[in-house]
């Protein structure tokens, strides 16, 4: 890049991680191996000074090491790069307008209302909802001035409910069919003879646990019409397939800022709708409404601040704002439902906030990566600019005027691709297997993450309690991400997250029926294992999908979580029948989930699939008992090449090393989620990058044969398992 003297490949697709130093003010410096706790870049392309010495001093080394260096840059691909080589990706410029400066820190805390109004949309309804104890009302004991245990104990008939050894509670749908007149003058106690009737005077309802009347006790959305519940829920859910649908269209086509603006004033419209019903009918559709701004809210949002984070803070924002915005959210809301004490204003309490997003319009910039696939370049330059300014760094105009010119040549390009639908990761049989498991355990997730969530209702403590101490795991969960998931890799935390919320699930039906606080104690370490997986299978798939048709294969699987979310409000209220039953099913659904996360392939240090072909042949090298976390360190780069007589050679891996090498520690963290519309754009740019830093190198070589700048081909990625790196790409 004219004007620079520093190379900056960074960002998706990119061919070689380049090292930034300068060459002619670098000092020497011990070279460190590649293992997990400190990642060497696998690939490095250095400047032409690094390799030349290399081969000037190739006669130092001893004839077996010269012949298998040799052998090794006979298998690699050499190039010679300057500063104007290849053209340049978005990534490639956040290094000079500031990876995480102020401007980013200043989006960082703005999705702290986000995070709020996506625990607030998803969560709300559980405390709409709430019921407690109820029995069928008896109008003739209304003056006998007994107590409602005593009223209980004369009108309502004990039910046994045997399933898996439920004790026996009073029966909330029928009472006895006598005269309660005779029954109080005589003295009578109730036996099994008397006959029974439904409740056909409305019920009496406890208020010790839930502290107000909720939308179920107004409308007695009890016993017959109990289904009503668990059926908003799932509306709910479908709104969600819907708003992916139509919001992911609207944000590819108008930006991201117009659909996150849209979405909230729909789940403000939602609430100001839930407030106001009636009857079920409109209180379902305001479900739907609120499903369709569920999680479009937040993510909009979220992915926009990680577009303009660097790679090396990815994981790290990607992570805490979920464990410090997100888990404060969750936490609050019970809080402001107990303050409140009316279910009504709680719903305008929660939603009306979200009507300030019409702000974003004035201080969130649209995605620059959006702009750029769309050709916008002046604006996204524009922004960028901006980014510039406020991180108080300085630009040459040259870096703009090359990403421009990259992104017309990759817009030219496009018009030239195939295009590829996600029917296309179904076609061969690898993909399409590693597709099957991707959905069905992000489908085993949703379901057990949605229902660990709402079942806190079901604890026999109280729901605000539990439900904020059951939250509060997020932090813990997404703290604990941040320093181990690129240490002991996806498969090896997924399976062993979701064993253990298998095990403390089904250790509940341990527990006597009168320990309550032993039984919410064993759920809500369930749920804070369960939370470790559901943030792994969010970056999970966005590694495994291959980049040309990431978006869509994110959107799909994302959906197939919605649509299988839909059960878990109807296994929450099989508590109706039994207590212990739901976290029985949720207990034996995480296990089959846990044994899904297994079978996958690990991610961890591996270039993502750009292709088709490549996501069929990514993990074809990994055995199913390779995880890094239990992988022995590499032997450092400076001893393996001071046995060969020369510490400044670069070591080649063996090919039969099963050792899992890290990417670069800048550049090992991909985004969590897809970016939509960027994909095809970062891929063409990579392939043109490819393409021309091999054509210019045939050129010199041809003319300068003694320059020797190296860089390591793809072939070179099959020497191990997993010995590749990360591109930090949607």
């Amino acid at each position: 890049m004219a004007g620079h003297n520093k190379f900056n490949y960074g960002g998706v697709d990119n061919p070689a991680w380049i090292n930034e130093e300068d060459e002619t003010h670098r000092q020497p410096r011990q070279k460190v191996g590649p293992t997990l706790s400190s990642p060497k870049p696998l690939r490095i392309v250095d400047r032409a000074g690094s390799l030349s010495k290399i081969h000037k001093n190739k006669n130092k080394l001893s004839p077996t090491s010269s012949s298998s260096i040799q052998s090794d840059i006979h298998d690699v691909t050499t190039t010679t790069i300057s500063d104007d080589d290849g053209p340049m990706d978005f990534d490639d410029v956040l290094p000079h307008v500031g990876e995480f400066g102020t401007y980013q820190i200043v989006l960082f805390f703005l999705t702290a209302p986000f995070c709020f109004f996506l625990a607030f949309s998803y969560f709300s309804q559980v405390f709409i909802t709430l019921v407690d104890v109820h029995t069928c009302h008896v109008p003739q004991l209304n003056h006998s001035g007994l107590n409602i245990t005593q009223k209980r104990e004369i009108s309502i008939p004990l039910v046994t409910q045997t399933v898996l050894g439920s004790p026996a509670t009073y029966d909330s749908c029928t009472m006895y069919d006598v005269d309660y007149e005779e029954v109080l003058r005589d003295g009578l106690s109730p036996n099994e003879t008397w006959p029974t009737k439904s409740c056909d005077n409305g019920w009496d309802y406890d208020l010790e646990h839930i502290r107000y009347p909720s939308a179920v006790t107004e409308n007695n959305w009890v016993c017959d019409r109990a289904g009503n519940v668990p059926l908003a829920q799932a509306v709910f859910f479908c709104g969600s397939i819907v708003g992916g649908i139509v919001l992911g269209y609207i944000a590819d086509h108008f930006g991201r800022i117009p659909a996150l603006i849209l979405c909230n004033l729909i789940g403000a419209l939602a609430g100001v709708i839930t407030t106001f019903s009636t009857n079920f009918g409109v209180f379902a559709f305001s479900r739907f409404l609120m499903g369709i701004a569920f999680d479009n809210s937040f993510t909009l949002m979220y992915i926009l601040v990680l577009e303009y984070v660097g790679p090396t803070y990815r994981t790290l924002v990607a992570n805490l704002s979920i464990a410090l915005f997100y888990t404060a959210g969750t936490t609050i809301l019970p809080w402001i439902a107990w303050g409140i004490s009316d279910w009504r204003m709680f719903s305008l309490a929660t939603s009306i906030p979200m009507a300030s997003v019409v702000v974003a319009y004035w201080i969130v910039p649209e995605s620059a990566r959006w702009l750029l696939s769309q050709g916008q370049t002046d604006r996204a330059v524009s922004i960028l600019k901006t980014f510039a300014r406020i991180n108080k760094k300085q630009v040459d105009e040259s870096v703009y005027k090359k990403l421009k010119s990259s992104t017309e040549e990759a817009m030219e390009a496009s018009a030239k691709e195939p295009t590829q639908t996600v029917l296309d990761l179904l076609r061969t049989p690898r993909l399409r297997r590693n597709t099957i498991l991707l959905t069905l355990l992000w489908v085993l997730v949703a379901v057990v993450y949605d229902g660990h969530a709402r079942n806190t209702a079901n604890l026999g403590l109280s729901v605000f309690l539990t439900f904020s101490v059951a939250s509060v795991t997020e932090l813990p969960a997404d703290l604990l991400l941040v320093f181990f998931l690129d240490r002991w890799g996806r498969r090896a935390l997924a399976f062993g997250s979701l064993l253990g919320a298998s095990v403390f699930s089904l250790a509940t039906l341990t527990v006597p029926n009168n320990q309550a606080a032993v039984t919410a104690v064993l759920a809500i370490i369930g749920r804070f294992c369960v939370n470790i997986t559901f943030n792994i299978g969010l970056q999970y798939g966005a590694e495994l999908i291959p980049t040309s048709v990431r978006a869509q294969g994110i959107a799909y699987v994302h959906i197939a979580g919605y649509v299988a979310a839909i059960v878990s409000p109807y296994i929450v209220d099989l508590a109706r029948f039994s207590q212990i039953l739901p976290l029985t099913i949720l207990g034996i659904l995480a296990l089959i989930g846990a044994v899904v996360g297994l079978l996958l392939p690990e991610t961890l240090g591996a270039i993502l699939p750009e292709t088709i072909e490549d996501g069929e042949n990514f993990g074809k090298d990994q055995s199913f008992w390779d995880f890094p976390c239990c992988q022995r360190q590499i032997e450092s780069d400076s001893a393996t090449a001071s046995s060969s007589g020369d510490s400044s050679v670069p070591v080649v891996p063996s090919r039969n090393d099963s050792n899992f090498i890290r990417a670069p520690s800048n550049r090992a963290h991909s985004l969590r989620t897809s970016i939509r519309g960027e994909a095809l754009r970062s891929s063409l740019l990579a392939r043109q990058r490819r393409q021309q830093v091999l054509h210019d190198n045939n050129d010199k070589n041809q003319q300068h044969p003694e320059t020797t700048i190296r860089t390591i081909s793809s072939s070179l990625s099959t020497r191990s398992p997993i010995g590749k790196r990360t591109r930090d790409e949607p």
